[in-house]
């Protein structure tokens, strides 16, 4: 099951790098996935976006019920605006990604 929009992590951590790499411990490099796409990453992001957004509403519901606190339901919902907001912010750099394209002169 894919987890929520906090697997996903759009900075840096703060931490020492891996040793002639540059990169974070744990960081995956591009070849060390070759069948991974920008489509495919675009994809993954869209469903864990949803799923938080999913999560955010179930908790809001379990908290009408009486079965969750208002922490609870903060927490989610600051989360589900936070993957909302990543994912327009993907989307508008995508559209001027793709309008700097289109006005190339070939």
């Amino acid at each position: 099951m894919i987890s929520g929009i906090g697997s996903i992590h759009l900075k840096p951590s703060v931490g020492t790098s891996d040793t002639g790499t540059g990169l974070l411990p744990g960081a995956v490099t591009p070849a060390a996935d070759p069948g991974s796409s920008f489509s495919e990453a675009l994809s993954q992001a869209a469903v864990k976006t949803v799923d938080t957004l999913q999560n955010a509403e179930q908790v809001s519901i379990k908290a009408l019920k009486g079965d969750a606190d208002t922490r609870q339901v903060a927490d989610a919902v600051m989360s589900a605006q936070q993957a909302l907001q990543a994912a327009v912010a993907i989307r508008d750099k995508i559209v001027s990604a793709y309008l700097d394209v289109s006005r190339m002169s070939i």
